[in-house]
């Protein structure tokens, strides 16, 4: 083998091994999580899941959502950017586990954990099935309102009706007329989690309850934060979504039209959470 070539297949073995190097740090690298201000004493962590809630007091802070297990140290060092303070509570929008994953590790650090019974239920009944094993459901439980007080500021949590799950949680923040939807409002087309309760004919019902308090900004579950006016398009066209879909399934389209047809029109992937949670169900709730 002459030097040209030799030192070709050298750099060729040099960069082989670095690229190998680079992926198996990157694999082990923590997720990348950014902590934006949204207004005074409050702030949004965005990255890898759901988006959080993070609500500063004189007495500790109060979060809403709390990612995936492997985020827990991430989330503390965001809150830690902005206080000294223990979280103390935790209000769970949803059971799913890019919201919900992260109970176990908080509750074994101090905070409470408060949800609807019903996204209580679904984690004790392990209605998402590809959640990781022992995730931690609510200790504190309400049905259709409840207020966290902390260092003379509030949260509430309402529960208005089925739509992404059936014990979906909307967050308000009164005193900075802000919202926080969980994944009612998430992406740009609805995820309907029938097998976890969910309702696309509901859905447009229930954030029709939300709209009816004062605010004016809005925390979505995925994605940036937004206002009233981007919440009142996303139930419009949840709406217009549902009247398509209807008219297919109406036409004597089946599920695999159907899922086509949210293929191309919605850009839903064929092996995606919608086409595996929503399709079918649109099938017996549209028909």
């Amino acid at each position: 083998m002459n030097r040209k070539i030799l030192a070709r297949v050298s750099a060729s073995v040099l960069f082989l091994l670095l690229a190998t190097v680079a992926y198996l740090q990157s694999q082990n690298q923590p997720p990348k999580l950014t902590l934006n201000k949204v207004k005074d004493d409050l702030y949004e962590i965005e990255g890898d899941g759901g988006n959080v809630g993070v609500y500063i007091t004189s007495e500790g802070v109060i979060l809403v959502d709390d990612k995936y297990d492997q985020d827990h140290e991430g989330i503390l060092a965001a809150v830690k950017q902005v206080t000294p303070l223990p979280v103390k509570y935790v209000i769970s929008t949803h059971h799913h586990a890019d919201h919900s994953g992260g109970n176990t590790k908080m509750f074994s650090s101090g905070a409470e954990i408060i949800s609807t019974a019903m996204a209580r239920k679904n984690i004790v009944e392990k209605k998402q099935g590809n959640a990781p094993p022992g995730m931690t459901p609510a200790r504190i439980v309400f049905n259709d309102e409840t207020s966290v007080f902390l260092g003379g500021k509030e949260v509430r949590a309402h529960f208005y009706g089925r739509g992404h799950t059936n014990g979906d949680a909307i967050i308000y923040y009164p005193a900075l007329r802000t919202l926080q939807t969980g994944d009612l409002m998430a992406g740009t087309a609805p995820l309907i989690d029938y097998p976890g309760g969910g309702s696309i004919v509901e859905w447009t019902k229930t954030l029709d309850g939300a709209l009816q308090l004062d605010f004016d900004t809005v925390i979505p579950g995925h994605g940036a934060v937004t206002n009233k006016a981007g919440l009142q398009t996303y139930r419009d066209n949840v709406a217009k979504m549902r009247e398509r879909v209807t008219q297919q399934i109406r036409s004597g389209k089946n599920q695999s039209e159907i899922a086509k047809f949210m293929e191309t029109e919605y850009q839903w992937a064929p092996n995606s959470l919608q086409q595996q949670w929503s399709v079918p169900g649109f099938m017996t709730e549209l028909k």
